[in-house]
């Protein structure tokens, strides 16, 4: 593989947040019965005509500014023509020569731990167009179905450039990107229902040459996994190819998630096969100045800006504001969450989300939104932390009744089940000299020198507390009574 470099570059097909189409009145909703939701201009009735929908445009701007992108003053709709049978007009209106979005860039990390680095995608463009029907195969008794539910439903999609030299690269791309356009509002992200969808233009060449190789796409990836699973195969295969005298051609290829392989589709066309032109029944896109301003008082502190703020203001280090940046959900609750417990818990605040939380979550398979405990809750239990009032041994039990609860706060359980951590000095210098009289083995041990025997004598104290004695004091206790 080190002879072999991949080149990667990734188009996006990201569904916009609007409730109607982007040319027609009709809704977007998920989930209606089939051609239930395609009204007359969607389905090319003769007479009809398009109109652009504003909401549609305003997340092109949106995302334009995100991005640090061009946003077109001018750009033009076309007709990209080709006939299939979801496509009831002959053609799909797209943007080709003049985008609404130029340029711009995505900033991600690649992989964890020591090994991670940034890396920095360019964006060649941006542009709206609707989306086509969908083809029905299943249940048909050997025929196919049309719904043309989706036609017309507004896009932007979203094109990198060759910039990604792994599939690891791919997948934190198309992560990133996945994140941004739902922190920014104009897409909900779901790839179950085909609003986020990836398609890779994947190709290799030998190390060190400048020429690209001949690119296959895989069409249609509507998950991370099989983001990476395609990229992979695709990629060995691709050597194979070349390594056994074969010639690679350009085609668009599917890719199997049952057999982990890509299968030909068609030969890849290119544009002059589409015979773009200016669509007659649509002016020209103008944005004024005025509108992006607007658009852009409008936008959310977005997770770079977010990411310096929670270093220079909060403390943290650059690996905790990148993991609670990830998402807007997760950065919203651990604001949430330190605006109650103080700044000054700020750190402790992300460990308990990003630690105990994130895991739970996890271990049960919820999201964020579903979380037993909310920010509220858990500010509470960190400020008993900070407070002495329960030590962090006690505080998973109180997580733990937490998320089990009916929505009693850390206080109410902290007093019902007498959890309140014991710091009275003489109280728990008494359980200290109960413990010494018990354990002279344990002693006579630490004073020859051996570490382990304190640590056994603190956990004897802790165990005569029911775990509430102060940690802290146990240990600055015991030293000193064994030092004299």
């Amino acid at each position: 593989m080190n002879q072999w470099e991949v080149v990667i570059g990734i188009e996006t097909h990201a569904q916009l947040a609007t409730i109607s189409k982007i040319f027609s009145g009709a809704s977007t909703a998920f989930g209606a019965a089939p051609n239930t939701q395609a009204c007359a201009v969607d389905l090319a009735l003769p007479g009809v005509l398009p109109v652009l929908n504003k909401k549609a445009v305003e997340c092109a701007i949106r995302f334009g500014l995100a991005i640090g992108a061009e946003v077109a003053e001018k750009s033009v709709f076309a007709r990209k023509n080709y006939f299939y049978p979801d496509l009831p007009k002959g053609y799909q209106i797209s943007q080709f020569e003049l985008p609404v979005v130029v340029g711009g860039e995505i900033a991600l990390q690649v992989g964890h731990g020591e090994k991670a680095y940034e890396k920095v995608v360019r964006l060649t463009r941006a542009h709206l167009e609707e989306d086509a029907g969908k083809s029905l195969h299943e249940d048909f008794r050997g025929k196919s179905g049309i719904d043309l539910n989706r036609a017309g439903t507004p896009l932007l999609e979203i094109v990198s450039e060759p910039d990604m030299r792994s599939s690891d690269e791919a997948v934190a791309y198309a992560k990133s990107l996945h994140a941004l356009v739902r922190w920014i509002g104009i897409c909900d992200g779901n790839m179950q229902e085909g609003s986020f969808r990836c398609d890779a233009n994947v190709s290799v060449r030998p190390s060190g040459q400048a020429e690209l190789g001949t690119r296959r796409e895989i069409k249609n990836l509507n998950s991370f996994r099989f983001l990476k699973e395609a990229i992979d195969y695709e990629v060995q295969w691709q050597i194979n190819e070349i390594e056994e005298g074969r010639r690679i051609h350009q085609a668009t290829v599917l890719f199997d998630p049952d057999s982990g392989e890509t299968r030909m589709m068609r030969s890849k066309e290119d544009a002059h096969d589409y015979r773009y032109f200016p669509d007659p029944d649509l002016l020209p896109l103008v944005i004024s100045g005025d509108w992006i301003v607007r658009v852009k008082s409008e936008l959310p502190e977005l997770p770079g800006q977010m990411r310096e703020r929670f270093i220079n203001d909060l403390g943290l280090s650059a690996y905790d504001a990148r993991t609670l940046t990830a998402s807007r959900e997760l950065a919203d609750y651990f604001e949430s969450t330190v605006a109650i417990a103080g700044i000054a818990n700020a750190k402790p605040c992300a460990n308990w989300v990003m630690v105990d939380l994130a895991a739970r979550l996890n271990k049960e398979g919820r999201d964020l939104g579903d979380s037993p405990v909310s920010a509220a809750q858990l500010a509470g239990l960190v400020q008993r932390i900070a407070d002495s009032t329960i030590s962090n041994n006690i505080a998973k039990k109180v997580f733990e009744a937490l998320w089990n609860g009916d929505g009693a706060t850390a206080d109410e359980i902290i007093d019902q089940q007498g959890l309140k951590q014991i710091t009275d000095s003489g109280a728990i210098e008494s359980l200290v000299d109960e413990v010494l009289a018990a354990n002279p083995a344990s002693v006579a041990e630490f004073r020859a020198g051996k570490e382990k025997a304190f640590n056994a004598l603190v956990g004897q104290v802790m165990k005569a507390a029911k775990g509430k004695a102060n940690p802290q004091q146990v240990n600055d206790l015991l030293r000193q009574k064994l030092a004299g």
